[in-house]
């Protein structure tokens, strides 16, 4: 409450009708440093998807349905209101302001914590009410302890590791930029310049990524760091591919003194609203997806074997858990958070591995109901010999990314839950299944998903899947498999999740999750087929499988996944867990 006060006394001695605090960074992260997490700050809120919007005698929290429990729980006393999202990922909030706002309204937020398609559309909405749109940071005079940035040495990947040079990567971007005559491309997606420079870095938790900006230009490349974090090699590396070395703070003075009719090729979903002002309308820009976000979307072969591997002690991790699990769940304690933690455990013992790839959901009956459930100490379900828990988790090997869900029987089940399981594995057989046209899209094949749990007249609210990246985020674009028109087709090369649930509020949650590839399959008269290669490798609780549910070939592609499993994962397992890994990939 005491920031609350704070921000709405700034608002008063600046004759502000609203400030508005986006769940985002100068660099649009889905996952935000420590110094961002500006809406935690002033609300108490943890979920990684949000919006606050303060007036005078109102403040409210827009979110969507995954985190409608949970926001419930964390504002309450904090003096914000949730309000509900009809459409996920939506500025909803834009239409609210406009209905409460008066004529001549000054709305304050920080431009640059603002993505630029978002101030886009809320500075020309303010318009139709002759209202402002004023750049202003009103937390950190309100956030005394605020985080520092973080400064975090890098890491690089070989050449030989990463498939492809700095030089090559370059030279492609370049080319792209030739072709829509784009004087300068400025790059904000954190990524997105890991990927280009072969480098990777720690500044946010679980994305190996550092805090830079990179403007690209024909005959030029200027890199935004901090370069106290570069060591000798680094630093030779980049120059020797033409990098100059600007510090980070200086990127916004840097864009003043871009000439005057620059074409300027910028990603609007990956950059701030400040970039924009700095740059419009004294220089024409191209607002596009970044060429490196397409590129490095699709693996080349040295990083698709890489990911095998890291995949394959992924599986051996996943394993040893399960066998732990199964074998301790009636001799001692084990609660969300403890098993947890013997996962990251097992991770660890796997050589190359660096770090999880995000936070670790693992929710027991249910709270496996709740997609983006995290325990903590006030939350702590003991399990028991009975029911079903979900553990969605993942691990940043060295080269490369892991995310796998698996929902573990632990005991005796109800028959509803043997459906629903048995639903949602109809639903990753039928998306592992897929054979597609050239072309296909995401929100195409994600029908194909649901359409066995649509039967059941059930659904999820979340996507089907989302892109991985190459030891990089584990939610990676540009290509994803939902209802959301994303007009991206899946090519070979493409590393995608599928991952379909089923959520019943207070009793249960069910999910399954593997990692594909996307490989070419076949070539007829009528067209070129796509497929997709199962890369995850973890057996799937068979035990629980309502057998009569499945079609024969769905039987088959069952136990032919599970042969895969056990012969790859057997011989990097003990006596013991080669035994129990055998019995429970057993043919059905």
């Amino acid at each position: 409450m005491a920031k609350l006060t704070c921000i709405r006394q700034q608002m008063r001695e600046l004759g502000l009708h609203a400030y508005i605090v986006p769940s985002s960074d100068p660099h649009v992260n889905e996952y935000l440093p420590a110094h961002n997490l500006c809406i935690q700050c002033l609300s108490g809120f943890s979920g990684s998807a949000g919006t606050l919007v303060i007036t005078e005698d109102f403040a409210g929290l827009w979110t969507d349905s995954r985190y409608f429990e949970q926001a419930e729980k964390e504002l309450e006393g904090t003096g914000f209101q949730l309000v509900k999202l009809t459409i996920p990922h939506t500025p909803e909030y834009i239409d609210w302001l406009l209905e409460k706002s008066p004529q001549n309204a000054r709305i304050g937020f920080h431009f640059r914590d603002m993505p630029l398609w978002v101030g886009v559309r809320l500075v020309s909405q303010l318009s139709q009410i002759n209202s402002v749109a004023i750049a202003i940071d009103l937390i950190s005079s309100c956030w005394i302890d605020r985080p520092a940035l973080a400064n975090n040495p890098l890491y690089t990947i070989p050449e030989s590791e990463a498939g492809e040079s700095i030089a090559d990567k370059l030279q492609k971007i370049r080319k792209v930029m030739a072709e829509k005559k784009c004087t300068h491309h400025l790059i904000s997606s954190l990524d997105d310049i890991a990927w280009i420079l072969n480098l990777r870095g720690n500044d946010i938790a679980y994305n190996p990524v550092f805090l830079s900006y990179l403007l690209v230009e024909q005959d030029k490349l200027s890199l935004f760091i901090n370069a106290s974090i570069l060591n000798t090699k680094q630093k030779v590396l980049l120059d020797r591919n033409g990098v100059s070395i600007q510090d980070y703070a200086s990127l916004y003075q840097y864009l003043k003194q871009v000439p005057d009719n620059s074409r300027i090729l910028l990603d609007d979903r990956k950059s701030n609203y400040a970039q924009y002002c700095e740059l419009y309308p004294k220089s024409e820009l191209v607002l596009e997806t970044n060429p490196s976000t397409r590129f490095k979307a699709v693996k080349n072969e040295k990083e698709i074997g890489n990911m095998r591997l890291s995949l394959l002690k992924d599986g051996v991790a996943m394993v040893k858990f399960a066998y732990w699990l199964v074998s301790h769940i009636s001799k001692e304690p084990i609660s969300e958070l403890s098993a947890a933690e013997k996962l990251l455990e097992l991770r660890k013992e796997q050589d190359g591995f660096v770090q999880p790839s995000f936070e670790t959901i693992a929710g027991y009956g249910p709270h496996a109901a709740l997609p983006h459930y995290h325990a903590n100490e006030a939350t702590n379900s003991l399990l028991q010999p009975k029911g079903l828990f979900l553990v969605d988790s993942g691990g940043q090997y060295v080269y490369g990314t892991s995310d796998i869900t698996r929902t573990f029987c632990l005991g005796e089940v109800s028959n509803e839950e043997r459906q629903d399981y048995t639903l949602v594995l109809k639903g990753l057989i039928a998306g592992s299944s897929i054979r597609f046209p050239k072309g296909s899209k995401g929100y195409q094949l994600d029908s194909i998903v649901r359409e066995p749990i649509w039967r059941a007249g059930i659904n999820y609210g979340h996507g089907t899947g989302h892109g991985v990246g190459y030891m990089l985020n584990v939610h990676e674009g540009p290509q994803n498999i939902s209802p959301a028109h994303v007009d991206v087709a899946l090519v070979p090369g493409m590393v995608t999740s599928i991952e379909p649930g089923i959520y019943r509020p207070g009793k249960h949650g069910i999910r399954l999750e593997n990692l594909v590839l996307t490989v070419h399959d076949m070539e007829t008269d009528f067209d070129v087929f796509y497929a997709f290669e199962t890369l995850t490798l973890a057996p799937i609780e068979t035990n629980i499988v309502l057998k009569h549910m499945l079609d024969d070939w769905q039987i088959n592609w069952l136990n032919t996944y599970h042969k895969q499993v056990y012969e790859q994962l057997s011989p990097r397992l003990t006596n013991e867990e080669r035994i129990w890994l055998k019995k429970k990939t057993e043919a059905i």
